[in-house]
């Protein structure tokens, strides 16, 4: 019997074109992942039409073999799935022989991070700032930024549960944050001095600034806002303007990442994991766990560059044993 394979993926090919109005360079793509698929299973002895699971998933087999990322894997599995499930619906194939395979797994990204050096140049800049600002309104500003920066860091609190803390929010004396988090849910986080320093200065200089104005203040960092509280964005602008001044690239830079340092400097100085799931308020320590991949990586950095026997064997200055007599 003779096959169609070509004559049934170009009618797949129009279809998406003229019905779902897929762009050019998505055709070119399907065209192309289909072309690969037909040569692999023409040399097993199969074609597109007739390809079982079991070829289908020596396919994807064959391409994390050769080296090919899980997302171009699961590129060219998506592919195959829409053709086979345009062939069912044309009842040219009865079923879909990759309804029963898994899409291959993308690799967890770790999260970005700072070193503690340069959060401390950070900490530095925003230091500086405070004294060399040009007038009062400007001093009040960096004055906020200072405390945002040191309890975000202090704590490792979500950018929305910062900009969100409630004017009343110490406990204890000011030795703890009472946090709200997801679901509505409360946790007790302890704050540094260097934070509880900053927080205070910060309140002084806001009362002050704000000395006639009738009532007490609803937020720690109130704005004329529609939340009655300063935006998250204001905040994530204002890191990126003080990293630029610290010399640290921009794009690296934002309130999760500070938020991603403050768990990664735990974990690297001896926190437990299960104190640090607490203290971000994660529900699941599996989210709270990519932190120590991060630790690992790191370390495998550290060993591969310094430790004398990770050399390659080409390089490395093995001295000859002696044979025993």
């Amino acid at each position: 019997m003779r096959d169609l394979s070509a004559a049934h993926a170009e009618a797949f090919l129009e279809m998406m074109s003229a019905e779902r109005g897929a762009a050019a360079n998505t055709l070119e793509a399907y065209r192309r992942d289909l072309d690969e698929a037909a040569r692999f299973l023409a040399a097993a002895g199969s074609s597109l039409t007739q390809a079982a699971s079991e070829q289908i998933r020596d396919l994807i087999a064959d391409l994390a073999d050769r080296g090919f990322a899980a997302t171009t894997q699961a590129r060219h599995l998506s592919a195959l799935r829409q053709f086979y499930r345009f062939l069912h619906a044309e009842g040219i194939r009865a079923d879909d022989p990759t309804g029963v395979i898994e899409s291959p797994r993308k690799a967890r990204s770790l999260p970005k991070i700072l070193s503690v050096e340069e959060v401390s140049r950070l900490i530095a800049r925003a230091e500086a700032d405070v004294g060399e600002a040009a007038d009062a309104a400007e001093a009040l500003q960096r004055i906020r930024f200072r405390a945002l920066f040191e309890l975000l860091y202090a704590t490792g609190m979500r950018v929305s549960e910062l900009v969100g803390l409630p004017a009343r929010v110490m406990a204890e004396g000011g030795r703890f944050l009472i946090v709200r988090g997801k679901g509505n849910k409360e946790r007790l986080v302890p704050l540094s001095r260097p934070a509880r320093a900053a927080v205070e200065q910060w309140i002084e200089a806001r009362d002050r600034a704000a000395a006639d104005a009738a009532g007490e203040a609803e937020w720690l960092f109130p704005a004329g806002s529609s939340s009655g509280h300063l935006a998250r964005q204001v905040f994530a602008r204002d890191l990126k303007d003080v990293a630029a001044r610290a010399g640290i690239a921009v794009a690296r830079v934002s309130p999760h990442v500070l938020r991603h340092a403050f768990a990664s400097h735990l974990l690297a100085n001896g926190a437990d994991l299960r104190a640090v799931q607490e203290l971000l308020g994660h529900a699941d320590i599996s989210t709270t766990q990519i932190y120590t991949h991060v630790l690992d990586e790191r370390l495998k950095q550290l060993v591969n560059e310094h430790h004398p026997l990770a050399k390659t064997t080409k390089t490395r200055d093995v001295a000859p044993t002696s044979p025993d007599k």
